[in-house]
């Protein structure tokens, strides 16, 4: 699902797995109950040569996100998300591309005036979340961990 977004409604379960150092966006809107996930593997905006990839970047799929969202007749400012991902998996000391997304799409997001209910974010394990059409529910996982719930959007 790298680089995928998805778009469903209340009858749609949305799952994402094995998120590394990318960050998926969790996004719901509560009237309509239209749902998406953003899977994002690149801080930024995608150069222009790169227009078959675009929606890797944090700017580019935030920005298809909302698109896909108001095209089904959502409103943009009824958007909710929660982020997942973001992790340093490998550990590594010079370059910590999770940390990078992370900042680029709360950016980006920020800059939407879309609002940040709830995140798992950071760390160096692996996670999974999923999110359910028709309550609302966001549950994710961390590594081997039991599943946990994330954020209620329906309340």
């Amino acid at each position: 699902m790298t680089g995928e977004i998805k778009i469903g409604n209340k009858d749609t379960i949305l799952r994402s797995g094995a998120i590394g150092s990318c960050v998926v966006i969790i996004a719901y809107d509560k009237l309509s109950q239209v749902t998406a996930m953003a899977h994002i593997m690149l801080p930024g905006k995608a150069p222009d040569t790169k227009s078959l990839q675009k929606n890797r970047y944090a700017e580019n799929a935030i920005a298809e996100l909302v698109n896909l969202f108001t095209s089904t007749g959502a409103k943009e400012n009824n958007i909710e998300v929660c982020l997942a991902g973001g992790a340093n998996i490998l550990e590594s000391k010079d370059t910590d591309v999770g940390q990078l997304i992370i900042i680029s799409a709360k950016e980006y997001l920020n800059k939407k005036g879309i609002k940040i209910m709830a995140e798992s974010l950071g760390g160096t394990s692996r996670r999974s979340v999923s999110l359910n059409g028709e309550t609302g529910d966001v549950y994710f996982t961390i590594g081997d961990e039991a599943e946990k719930l994330l954020w209620k959007f329906s309340d």
